[in-house]
């Protein structure tokens, strides 16, 4: 069995369709100059739907290792992301490769590191075998999950559809790939969703943490709200619900708050003290 995904670059709308997907591959960075404009919100749509996110550096000739640090400078990295070198330049050696890929698993050791590169490349390019964590296979003219190559793999992008570059990945499910990409976390998913930061709380957002969270309000007795509509989109009933958790928590805690501490959005305290289930 395989799991679906897609990758998606500034070519690509940052609303993509999610439907069946398990995850998504973002470009984020290319050479020490270039940043997708559209990465943080194609991240941003991709976590939304509960999606497995992928980070991808283009490789160009020059310094690799200042390469790495501008990638993880603008990844925006969280826990069971995963990264990944795109080697397409034929400016870029073998030995390039490897020394980028070895950097990149030094500076971000929390993290997986794929390897993305085409047969040719794999074939007649490669001296080493070295693709990190594993390799992402591009071959297009074979079936979705049958690449022409001997090396195990990881994803497989095997062909473009609607606009789209259409990939799966060698897991049995979701959850096996969400498993083995939180490599920070000894391969456990979190058991309570961290803390998103404040800005994440916009009054329209649509994510299964929101309806997570209102599950958790009305449970803790703070619900407030007056329809189970669209419970997966933040809204006043959210805002009036978790208002008076957080009340609930200042007079449990004796932390005697007041105004902007009682109120919306949520902080880290009283998000932690919630206990949203991950999703």
């Amino acid at each position: 069995m395989t799991v679906k995904g897609i990758d998606v670059a500034s070519y690509q709308s940052s609303t993509f369709s999610t439907s069946g997907l398990g995850f998504v591959m973002v470009k984020a960075t290319e050479g020490t100059g270039y940043l997708n404009p559209k990465h943080a919100a194609q991240v941003a749509h991709a976590r939304d739907a509960g999606l497995t996110v992928g980070h991808y550096h283009f490789a160009r000739p020059g310094s690799m290792s200042a390469q790495v640090t501008y990638f993880l400078k603008h990844a925006g990295l969280k826990t069971s992301d995963i990264l990944a070198l795109d080697w397409e330049d034929t400016g870029v050696s073998g030995a390039d490769k490897d020394a980028f890929i070895k950097a990149l698993q030094k500076e971000s050791p929390a993290h997986r590191v794929l390897l993305y590169c085409n047969v040719d490349f794999w074939l007649h390019r490669d001296t080493t075998s070295f693709c990190g964590d594993g390799l992402w296979i591009a071959d297009p003219e074979s079936d979705a999950g049958h690449p022409r190559v001997e090396h195990a793999w990881t994803l497989h992008q095997y062909s473009v559809s609607g606009g789209v570059d259409r990939n799966v990945a060698n897991f049995a499910s979701s959850d096996a790939l969400t498993a083995w990409a939180a490599k920070g976390s000894s391969g456990a998913v979190p058991k309570y969703e961290p803390f998103p930061g404040a800005s994440w709380f916009t009054v329209g957002r649509k994510s299964p943490v929101v309806a997570a969270m209102h599950a958790r309000l009305v449970a803790v007795g703070c619900n407030r709200y007056k329809s189970t509509a669209n419970k997966d989109v933040i809204g006043s009933g959210d805002i009036a619900s978790y208002e008076a958790w957080q009340r609930k928590y200042s007079d449990a805690h004796d932390k005697d708050w007041s105004g902007a501490a009682l109120k919306w959005p949520p902080g880290k305290e009283t998000w932690n003290a919630l206990h949203v289930p991950n999703v």
